[in-house]
């Protein structure tokens, strides 16, 4: 788990990190984040939960474990990843630990716009070359380069042209999805619109 856990902010082109592989169809975000951590007041703690059930049935064997896999930012996935329940804690639990993105062959779409809404963005690539990388990642440490404007990530080893949705793709470009940031950025605007608000008048004296 990263210990200085620092959110993404703004706009963003480059995603350069190590792999993590977590192979299996289905893996749901009870999984990922089992319910009982559904209570905690913010999400700063979920990082060191994530996967707890599982990687306690595993006895330090789970991929979140292994010291090969520590540091890793890049997350290596099956099929309808992230299905089951809508709670939010699921991505922020994988992104508290370190994960900046995650490459799978599908998602399941609540979990797909939870990760856009907090800055994972989540590519596809198709079975054949997920479980290259899979394979690979059994014996070796693999580090890519991803390149949102160009939808690509590369290696010394390997080059994939990667699928991301458009709107998804034009968000992290432009930072629009980082929804804080830009109503900081635009509070003069905000506070325009609230005082021309026929319904609202802060100027107004109540008696």
């Amino acid at each position: 788990m990263s210990l200085k856990f620092k959110p993404p902010i703004g706009n963003f082109s480059q995603i350069n990190g190590k792999c993590i592989s977590l192979v299996g169809d289905d893996i749901d975000t009870d999984r990922i984040i089992p319910a009982r951590f559904l209570k905690c007041i913010d999400f700063d703690s979920l990082g060191k939960s994530v996967f707890d059930d599982d990687r306690k049935t595993l006895k330090g064997n789970h991929p979140f474990d292994l010291e090969t896999n520590k540091g890793a930012s890049i997350l290596i996935v099956n099929s309808n990843f992230g299905c089951g329940s809508s709670r939010e804690h699921a991505p922020q639990a994988l992104m508290r630990w370190g994960i900046k993105a995650i490459i799978g062959e599908s998602f399941a779409d609540i979990f797909y716009s939870n990760c856009i809404a907090i800055g994972i963005p989540c590519f596809t690539l198709p079975k054949e070359s997920i479980k290259k990388i899979q394979k690979y990642l059994d014996f070796k440490n693999l580090f890519l380069e991803i390149d949102l404007f160009k939808s690509t990530a590369k290696s010394e080893n390997f080059k994939f042209n990667l699928e991301i949705k458009e709107t998804s793709k034009k968000m992290f470009l432009s930072g629009e999805w980082d929804a804080t940031s830009k109503l900081l950025e635009n509070t003069d605007l905000i506070e325009n619109k609230l005082n021309n608000l026929p319904y609202i008048n802060f100027n107004s004296s109540f008696e």
